[in-house]
């Protein structure tokens, strides 16, 4: 029967169509010659503004924006850009640049590790961090000047652990993009930004440093009596709240409010209603003025404060003090008992934005600005070149590929692989998101997962030819058979992606996003667009035959003969690695989990950074990170090194240690790059950049992922299923992490993405050879419960080698052309890959066999028989 598909093709095309819209410009265009296409009304002094911008970018290190700012000076650029009306208290030519900027911007944003960005350093200010007395004789019985260095050194260090905690969620907020963030010396946090434009760079600097303290005090109850007799009481103080009416016009009221914060009582204690009692805030819009308002929730002990405050001052105004000054004050009609609170004022939606983001948390003291700087990628750029190229042969590879096994199959499903990394990327670039290395190991899982889903629909309708059905039969019951599996295996993932984008942090929920719309995506392209051009050609007559290569005919080999040595062997390995690694202790972690020494140097001739990462990384023995870094107010250009402490026990002293690792880093590179005249400026203790809250992210959104996927298969299969699943997923992780151990590697952050798409690729895999298993079950295979698994794994041994093989070899295309900066994350995915293959057959399977003593699980019984229908089985052993 033939299908009506013309609004299919409609939506396929429209959907297309959107994509390639969404990408253009795919990079980014010189913001220069995008200013002077785009002006209109040119005269001689846009013409002068042009040409001193460009002979500015000719000779400076400054921004294509700075550039043209400067040239413009006090002529309003809105002589040349009438489209654009900015507000009277805007700077009218930032803001003009800024939306030509917006314009001049690719679609494809790329993270710090492949683009670079803006280097931010911000110091903490620790005047506000004093001891009191009552903890200071709770905690040695004494005011003595020791004990009271020791608690300041104490409440230092976890105010700076909280605000790198802090900026995390702050800047995750602010978009998919990842950041990178850490501690240096005893008050600073280096926080680094993907390329941004300038307004979004001025947005983020200001939510970064915003110290967001929230206070509650009441306001005196003959506020505006004693203001018009010009008085102020004792313990008030002068404040002014600013709101917006219904015209937009502003209004402005004095208030007096007390000095002294409000508080309530819990166990028979005096408690303050602070920021610290805030669970969430967003962004609300007034139900009288329609202007931005901050609605935010307490906890349960700030709702409980709040309570008792409400309940004892009804009929006063309460006023909200953010940072110090009056955001708002509200009077208390009547008792409030939820815990819901709001600040109205005369706020942007910008602004309302990032005080909401800001008021979720908190910094216990403030941040102030230090430097300011351009950083290049921390990948070099021949590491980046190389791994494109690398990735363009893998791809290459497995179209090819692709076409000479499958034929006119193998054609289409290169259609649709080409047209899955389109709307891939579209819909990250429409979304916004920051595509890093992460994300490029999602783009990598979700590439291999759609040509997975084509192998599958592709190798059920040979089975299908060769039972002898029609052409047009066979195809209908290869899409048919074939969804099942594909969606079972997807929603595994799916679980996975989503919970990483709902509890991960940074570079973890940048992959979660990715891979969860690349799994959309693919089933989209596999399921949808490749049956309609197969119903198009059948519906042509063009399609008589349908011809594929094969390589692997039928086979009956017994894998679960060894399948008890296997998992002997395997845990064996998985001992001996995470053994040896837990041994080597601190040196099997680079300094991006544990942190380490930053050397900064001055140089005359730009070294090369690949290079130079290849000779830090030989005198160390570990994976340094290079940049080039430039000072946005002087100009001038650094490279910073940073590279993990030296091991030696014999040195007690960190200041020792310190100087003798960062004395090893100088004199290596100015005596191997003598002619770039390197000199040290600056050297000091850097924090990890993958900081305690974001490994704990990890370690959570993977448990939960796995919790999620036995509730799952237990479910749609049998609980030993699951059981078997979840537990060749921890192997598969465990294994490639010993393997990783043993040859060497030190756990890096590309770690953490790559063992994130080796769990996609195992919970995959084992899926489909679990929805195998099941279906024998269902139509009743003859032969022992192990016979019929057997039967599964060699019914899908094509199909195995097909995805694997090339998934495989496309990453070891990136291991061997990758380059240094990528070597470690493409060797992860090479061990995942034989792992999680290998995992299926004796792991998991070997798992659901021994829970059922070799019986077949109930779930056989409620299906039907065809008895007729099934291959024979191998040989027992």
């Amino acid at each position: 029967m033939k299908r009506n598909n013309f609004w299919r093709w409609i939506i396929v095309v429209f959907v297309l169509v959107w994509a390639l819209f969404e990408l253009n410009p795919p990079n980014d265009q010189p913001l220069i010659d995008v200013f002077e296409q785009t002006a209109l009304n040119k005269d001689e002094r846009f013409t002068a503004i042009v040409k001193q911008a460009r002979e500015g970018a000719a000779g400076s290190q400054s921004s294509a924006y700075e550039l043209l700012l400067a040239a413009a000076g006090s002529t309003p650029l809105t002589n040349y850009f009438p489209i654009y009306n900015p507000d009277p208290d805007v700077n009218a030519n930032k803001y003009v640049l800024t939306r030509i900027q917006r314009t001049a911007a690719g679609k494809i944003r790329l993270g710090i590790d492949l683009k670079g960005g803006t280097s931010l350093r911000l110091g903490m200010d620790m005047t506000g961090l004093r001891t009191t007395p009552e903890s200071t004789n709770a905690v040695a019985g004494t005011n003595s000047q020791a004990t009271d260095a020791l608690e300041l050194t104490y409440k230092r260090e976890a105010a700076l652990s909280q605000a790198v905690k802090v900026l995390h969620r702050r800047v995750d907020a602010l978009g998919v993009a990842e950041p990178v963030i850490q501690p240096v010396g005893e008050d600073q946090i280096i926080v680094q930004l993907p390329g941004l434009s300038a307004s979004a760079m001025e947005s983020a600097k200001a939510t970064v440093q915003r110290a967001a303290f929230l206070e509650f005090r009441l306001v005196h109850d003959r506020s505006a009596e004693l203001i018009r007799e010009g008085l102020i009481e004792p313990g008030y103080e002068r404040m002014t709240e600013v709101n917006v009416s219904k015209t937009g016009e502003k209004i402005f009221t004095d208030l007096l409010v007390s000095k002294r914060r409000t508080a309530g009582t819990i166990d028979g204690k005096r408690v303050e209603l602070t920021g610290s009692n805030v669970k969430s805030a967003r962004v609300d819009l007034g139900q009288f003025t329609g202007q931005p308002e901050i609605s935010f929730e307490l906890d349960s002990v700030g709702a409980q404060l709040f309570g008792q405050i409400t309940t004892e001052n009804v009929g006063r105004s309460l006023a909200i003090i953010l940072d110090g000054k009056l955001a708002s004050a509200p009077e208390i009609k009547e008792p409030i008992l939820g815990g819901q609170c709001r600040i109205s004022g005369s706020y942007t939606r910008e602004e309302a934005v990032e005080l909401a983001n800001v008021l979720e948390n908190p910094l216990q003291a403030p941040l102030n600005l230090l430097s300011e700087h351009l950083v290049d990628p921390t990948l070099g750029a021949d590491t980046i070149a190389s791994g494109i190229r690398a990735a363009m042969y893998g791809l290459i590879f497995v179209s090819v590929f692709m076409l000479v096994y499958y034929l006119l199959g193998g054609v289409i499903a290169n259609a649709a692989l080409l047209l899955n990394v389109i709307i891939l990327l579209a819909v990250l670039s429409q979304i916004g998101a920051t595509l890093t290395l992460p994300g490029i190991a999602g783009i990598v899982l979700t590439v291999g997962m759609a040509v997975d889903a084509n192998v599958l629909i592709f190798e059920r309708m040979r089975e299908e030819l060769a039972a002898g059905k029609s052409l047009r039969g066979a195809i209908n019951a290869g899409y048919d058979r074939a969804f099942v599996t594909i969606l079972d295996s997807n929603i595994t993932t799916l679980i996975a992606s989503v919970v990483l984008i709902a509890l991960g942090t940074g570079s973890i929920k940048g992959f979660g996003y990715t891979l969860t719309i690349g799994i959309a995506v693919s089933m989209f392209t596999s399921l949808v667009f490749t049956r309609l051009i197969f119903d198009s050609l059948l519906n042509s007559g063009k399609l008589k035959r349908l011809r594929m290569m094969s390589l692997i005919h039928k086979t009956k080999f017994d894998f679960l003969k060894l399948a008890k040595p296997a998992f002997i062997v395997s845990w064996l390995i998985i001992l001996s690695g995470i053994g040896y690694g837990v041994y080597s202790g601190s040196k099997a972690v680079n300094h991006e989990f544990k942190g380490g020494v930053e050397v900064t140097f001055s140089f005359k001739t730009k070294p090369d950074q690949d290079k130079v990462s290849a000779t830090v990384r030989q005198a160390i023995g570990s994976e340094p990170s290079v940049q080039f870094q430039r000072n946005v107010a002087a100009g001038n250009e650094t490279l910073v090194v940073k590279s993990e402490l030296l091991s030696d026990p014999t040195i007690t002293s960190e200041t020792e240690l310190i100087e003798r690792t960062a004395k090893l880093v100088a004199d290596t590179l100015t005596k191997e790059y003598a002619s770039a005249e390197l000199k040290v400026v600056n050297r000091q203790l850097s924090g990890p950049s993958v900081g305690a809250e974001v490994q704990q992210s990890a370690l959570i959104s993977v448990l939960i992922a796995l919790f999620g996927i036995l509730v799952y298969v237990a479910f749609r299969y049998e609980f030993s299923f699951a059981v078997g699943a979840v537990v060749a997923v921890i192997h598969d992780v465990l294994m490639t992490v010993g393997i990783y151990f043993l040859a060497g590697y030190q756990l890096s952050s590309p770690m953490i993405a790559a063992l994130m798409t080796i769990i996609g690729f195992s919970i995959n895999d084992t899926i489909v050879i679990f929805d195998r298993i099941r279906e024998d079950l269902q139509l009743g295979v003859r032969g022992s419960f192990k016979d019929l698994i057997n039967i599964a794994l060699n019914q899908t041994l094509s199909r195995t080698i097909i995805t694997s093989g090339t998934v495989f070899l496309s990453t070891l295309a990136l291991y061997l052309f990758g380059g240094g900066g990528l070597g470690d994350f493409s060797f992860a995915l090479l061990i995942g890959i034989i792992s999680g293959t290998y995992s299926t057959i004796y792991i998991a399977s070997a798992i659901v066999l021994w829970w059922h003593k070799g019986q077949r699980p109930t779930l056989a019984a409620s299906a039907p028989a065809e008895p007729a229908a099934t291959p024979a089985a191998p040989a027992r052993a």
